[in-house]
């Protein structure tokens, strides 16, 4: 090897190290922001005779989850999950009409609460077919899959019915 080409060659090396040190940080931070994730802990609580008590929240960034527990009074239900997103963090409360409550909700992202709200589902004699929204209280950010959920949750008044079997 000509001492030309080793001087060019060692030139190379050292343009290389150069710019792989001053990526390397750019980059590690980039994956450190990229992979942190936050605990989500949800929390809703009723107060009132209900039935049909629905429960739906963002179980990850882009999916959701419904339960349909079955609470007293002034019992809590609590969900945990894991966002990378912590403004991913929502979930709503819904009762079926023609049944009336007080509504609490809580999200804690990292143990700090950043939303919360109470909401009174007041009584209504006749199941409002222009209200979709009736018995409904949303909590902290949008669901991740909006457009299904609305889909799948029954308008309010409207009979639960089994999936055939």
């Amino acid at each position: 090897m000509s001492p030309t080409n080793r001087v060019g060659l060692a030139f190379v090396c050292v343009a290389v190290v150069i710019v792989t040190g001053q990526l390397s940080p750019a980059m590690a931070l980039a994956d450190e922001q990229a992979q942190q994730l936050h605990n989500v802990t949800y929390r809703a609580r009723i107060d009132g005779v209900s039935r049909g008590l629905t429960i739906t929240y963002n179980r990850s960034d882009t999916e959701v989850e419904t339960a349909t527990p079955t609470v007293l009074p002034g019992e809590t239900f609590e969900a945990n999950t894991v966002l990378a997103n912590p403004q991913h963090a929502g979930m709503e409360i819904s009762i079926r009409w023609p049944y009336t409550a007080n509504l609490h909700c809580e999200i804690l992202v990292d143990d700090a609460i950043t939303a919360q709200g109470d909401d009174y589902i007041a009584p209504r004699l006749l199941p409002q077919s222009n209200d979709p929204g009736y018995g409904v209280m949303p909590c902290g950010g949008s669901l991740a899959n909006a457009a299904a959920v609305s889909a799948a949750t029954p308008p309010a008044g409207a009979a639960h019915q089994s999936p055939p079997s």
